[in-house]
């Protein structure tokens, strides 16, 4: 940046300045023109103002270059850093010992400013030396009886009157702005922030507002009236209005047809008025005219007040306690509104008493659908969602429907609201609604035109509290208990601006919008309702818990085109092989062997899943297939993404975590082991299942981790995009050089250094990895290999983009690449990682290995035994529809065999893996080790049995990607290592069995 380009749009930015300098630029335009001048009342002519660039001109040159900062984007500090850039050598130093000339320094500054500029430092004399002001008025060509001169000091206003210059003492900025005004002739005013000339779309009548303000204010002025247009606000017009010595502010109705009950300017006087008296911090309302025929619509008036609006929700140009301070003010007034007492103030009737959400549910689809210019499928589906999930409503309150930071008006000097702006869709209703909206900003970019956001901006870093930190803060401040359905909040909240944000554009349609920016919001609309959308789909998960019961449930099992049922009869067995188990722990339930032996809203959920497989994924597949083996595999595939918020909508996703892990049902759905075995096992039946649910490894395995072990910043930070299902992750354990099954021998190191873990290490078989939308690896290595064998490793959380990572190779599973998430090769060198991303602390490592493989790894064999009722139903399907060697496949004796041996295979790996989930349940994981290792021994050689029966069944057929059956195969053995050797778990066992049953 240029310092002078900076000082030049310093000087503008100065409200002071402007009016100076407005006075000043006249001059200089009637002197090029050679025709104007200033005539003062005792008939002679003004030429030129003369006055101090410093003392007058800047008053508070440190605030000044701060308002400049935060107006124009600008890093804190930039103008002093420039100034004192090269120290007594630099640019400014020199410039003020006259060593540096004008036009070296400031000539864009000087040209900008006046045609004349005398200074002190290169002239060698100063004021109040007379021979200063004699050398102005030569380089002016100019009489003193032509000039007047303004100064703060009374000896340079002193010398200056000696030569006959008219002076100005400026004791006071306005009183000298006013005296300079009555001398010129002419209005010298100080910029009104936020306005601009009245667009001509939003023009009023002067002549019939004069006459009716003249009346209403009882003053006979002749004078001027001067009219802005206020740019804030997308919805009323509001005007700046100055007439003698009173400065107004008019909000009125947009012209045109408007929809009904909308832009209620009656409304919003009658709530200022009442929230004055309450002591809340409101404009100061004068007046009321219904009269349309003074301005074309009804409209009030307001006293203006000046102070500061923020914008920028990122408050630049502001230390983080500042910043966090505003938000405090401001979640302060909130709860100041909230907290009006009704009938006091004397509006009980402002609004109708209860069912606020949904009633404005529906007011907001109705002027939706009034104002709809064209069908945007997301608000369809909210307007369909909402009115489903309403929330109760706890209290009453005074609620102001739009409150945000820029709606809010703040004392100059000090963190203080003077007043809380635009009432326009204030009622009586839920404050919560209140509480959502001010967080908006949140959730938005810092491009979103209409209102700027921070989704983009580390708000901790900032000062700023998050979203969720301001809800704390709201409910700390009124003693209320922690929001539930924050997310129906959000959703609502952007469903309402999509809203708003159509109407605008509709209007702009027919030039009745009061925003010059109001044609960008026809984009802004589908935009702000993928978002509410957004919040909306986070509640699926947990719609199933209230769903009432339906009829007992048949387990299916499917081939590639269609599903192929059999009755299987409900299961009546139950039992606990712990016998010291607990009362307590035993009434969890007793071991549900089958679909139809769980309760009654985990059968619907099952349902709901069974369908969803049957509606959506198997008719899938063969796209999903073509798509695997094209040239865009290693790009996520659109039908995925498109299930994936299918799944959302309908309470599919993120069934994965346990009770036991989540007892609140704060992130998943809230199932036990067994329960969610069911689920695991049908989710199994395709490849593509578990993920489009969001149950899929390893994601599963590391949000379990977050949730057990991190901390809420790395919960934050991680676990909540990871449920969203808006990032994915990788685990990388595995290393080529050593037997990594006994994860003691692990070599990566994991050193600390200046406040950060440096990483170094040679990994393998990472899956997941080479996913474009991974954004954690999971990172497990040595931090003291002096230490006991099982405190030596720690894991640590690194950010994706940390530099260091390289992947070396996608790795292939019997030529399969397993796209787009993949199995990497990868180098750590010198990775630098934040300290606090460390799990646990050092030497926790091996602890929170052993407590992620456990319950992930099940996971594995629940869908094993999906892969294997697949693969025999496919297997079935087969043999009645071919004939070799003159009679039908089903008769030839040996595929009888087959078919039977399988059966009893998947059964008795079925009853061992509910079995274990089952102890899981009731015991805890510890207690299960020994049914876990068996299932994890027994259940991917079961698979791998019977999908090789299948294929021999299917022939060549089998071998190929027509058929899920060589992929189920490839992963069936691939998991044989995965989820460790089977000699890992076959040793485990032995030594269990060895140590507990002689």
């Amino acid at each position: 940046m240029v310092l002078s380009m900076c000082i030049r749009q310093l000087f503008q930015a100065s409200h002071l300045q402007g009016a100076w300098r407005a006075a000043f630029l006249k001059h200089i335009q009637c002197r090029r023109q050679g025709a104007r001048r200033w005539t003062h009342s005792g008939g002679g002519t003004y030429r030129a103002v003369i006055f101090d660039m410093g003392g007058v001109l800047i008053p508070s040159p440190g605030r000044v270059a701060a308002e400049w900062e935060v107006q124009n984007q600008i890093p804190s500090g930039t103008i002093l850093k420039a100034l004192i850039s090269g120290g007594d050598k630099g640019p400014w130093m020199t410039f003020m010992r006259g060593e540096l000339t004008t036009e070296d320094f400031l000539q864009e500054f000087g040209r900008l400013c006046s045609e004349i500029v005398v200074e002190s430092c290169l002239e060698g004399i100063c004021k109040p030396d007379p021979r200063i002001y004699k050398l102005c008025l030569e380089r002016l060509g100019l009489q003193p009886s032509e000039s007047i001169f303004l100064d703060d000091l009374g000896l340079n206003v002193k010398a200056a009157a000696s030569l006959g210059i008219r002076t100005i003492k400026v004791d006071d900025p306005e009183t000298a702005v006013k005296e300079l005004e009555t001398l010129l002739g002419l209005t010298l005013r100080k910029v009104i922030p936020n306005t601009r000339p009245v667009r001509k779309t939003m023009e009023i009548p002067k002549d019939s507002l004069k006459k009716y303000l003249r009346d209403f204010l009882g003053t006979q002025t002749t004078g001027p009236m001067e009219l802005l247009q206020f740019e804030h606000g997308q919805s009323n017009p509001t005007y700046y209005i100055r007439l003698a010595n009173h400065q107004l502010v008019l909000r009125k109705k947009p012209p045109g047809t408007l929809l009904p009950s909308a832009h209620a300017v009656e409304r919003e006087f009658r709530i200022m008025r009442a929230l004055a008296k309450a002591g809340v911090p409101v404009p100061k309302v004068l007046g009321l005219c219904e009269d349309s025929r003074i301005v074309g619509t009804p409209f009030y008036l307001m006293e203006y007040c000046p102070g500061l609006v923020y914008k920028d929700p990122s408050l630049p140009g502001l230390e983080p306690s500042q910043r966090r301070a505003i938000y405090t003010a401001m979640n302060r007034v909130l709860c100041q509104i909230h907290s009006v007492d009704l009938k006091a103030a004397g509006l009980e009737d402002y609004g109708k008493p209860g069912d606020y959400i949904p009633r404005q549910v529906q007011t907001w689809i109705k002027q939706y659908q009034a104002s709809e210019t064209s069908t945007i499928p997301a608000m369809e589906r909210l307007i369909k969602w909402l009115p489903l999930h309403l929330p109760r409503q706890q209290k009453t309150t005074v609620v102001h429907g739009d409150f945000r930071l820029d709606n809010l008006l703040f004392h100059p000097e000090k963190t203080e609201v003077l007043a809380v702006l635009d009432w326009e869709l204030s009622t009586l209703g839920d404050p919560l609604a209140d509480v959502a909206f001010s967080c908006l900003a949140h959730y938005l970019p810092s491009s979103f035109p209409v209102l700027r956001g921070l989704s983009d901006c580390d708000v901790t870093q900032l000062g700023i509290p998050t979203a969720e930190e301001y809800s704390r803060m709201y409910c700390r401040h009124t003693g209320s208990p922690p929001i539930e359905n924050w997310n129906f909040y959000l959703a609502f909240s952007f469903f309402r601006v999509a809203a708003i944000l159509q109407g605008i554009y509709k209007r702009s349609l027919t030039g009745q919008a009061s925003s010059a920016t109001a044609e960008q919001s026809g984009k802004l609309t589908e935009f702000t309702s993928n978002l509410a959308w957004d919040f909306a789909v986070k509640e699926g998960f947990r719609l199933f818990k209230d769903m009432p019961a339906t009829k007992p449930l048949m387990r299916s099992y499917h081939t590639w085109a269609g599903p192929q049922s059999r009755l299987h009869t409900p299961g009546t067995r139950s039992y606990v092989s712990i016998p010291e188990a607990s009362p307590a722990l035993a009434s969890k339930g007793a071991l549900v062997i089958s679909p139809e032996g769980l309760s009654p809203p985990v059968r619907e959920l099952y349902q709901r899943l069974k369908q969803f497989m049957e509606r959506h994924v198997y008719p899938a597949e063969p796209e999903l297939r073509s798509h695997q083996a094209s040239s865009e595999r290693w790009t996520p595939s659109p039908l995925v993404e498109e299930l994936k918020e299918k799944a959302k909508t309908e309470g599919l996703w993120n069934l994965f975590l346990p009770l036991e892990t989540d007892p609140e049902k704060k992130y998943g759905a809230g199932l036990t082991n067994v329960e969610y075995a069911h689920l695991c096992e049908l989710m199994g039946m395709s490849l593509y299942a578990p993920e489009i649910f969001n149950c899929s490894a390893p994601d599963t395995g590391n949000m379990e981790l977050l949730v057990r072990y991190g901390t809420e910043e790395q919960k934050a930070r991680w676990l909540i995009p990871l449920l969203e299902g808006k990032a994915r992750s990788c685990f990388a354990m595995t290393e080529p050089q050593v037997a990594s099954s006994d994860a003691t021998n692990i070599e990566s190191s994991i050193r600390e250094e200046e406040g950060f873990y440096v990483i170094n290490g040679h990994k393998w078989w990472i899956s997941g990895i080479l996913d474009p939308r991974c954004q954690l690896c999971v990172f497990m290595g040595k931090t003291d290999p002096h230490a006991p064998r099982h405190q030596q490793q720690s894991v640590l959380l690194v950010p994706m983009d940390t530099p260091g990572i390289k992947i070396l190779r996608p790795l292939t599973v019997y030529g399969l690449d397993d796209a787009p998430g993949g199995h990497g090769e990868v180098l750590f060198e010198q990775v630098h990682v934040p300290k606090e991303n460390m799990i646990l602390g050092p030497g926790r490592g091996f602890e929170i290995a052993q407590g992620r493989l456990g319950p992930g790894r099940i996971h594995h064999c629940m869908r094993l035994i999906g892969y294997s009722e697949r693969a025999l139903a496919l297997m079935k399907a087969r043999v009645k529809s071919r004939v070799a060697f003159g009679k039908p496949l089903v008769e030839q004796g040996t595929l009888l065999a087959d078919i039977a041996q399988s059966r009893v295979e998947i059964e008795q790996a079925r009853l061992l893996v509910l079995k274990a989930a089952h102890l899981m349940d009731v015991a805890g994981n510890k207690a299960a080790a020994l049914d876990i290792a068996m299932i994890k021994m027994v259940a991917p050689s079961m698979a791998s049995r019977v999908i090789d029966r299948a294929i021999q069944a299917f022939g060549a057929a089998g071998l190929s990607s027509d058929h899920p059956l060589a992929q189920f195969f490839a992963w069936a053995r691939a998991l044989r290592f995965a989820d460790g050797p089977d000699e890992v778990h076959r040793a485990a066992v032995a030594k269990m069995e060895l140590k507990h049953r002689i």
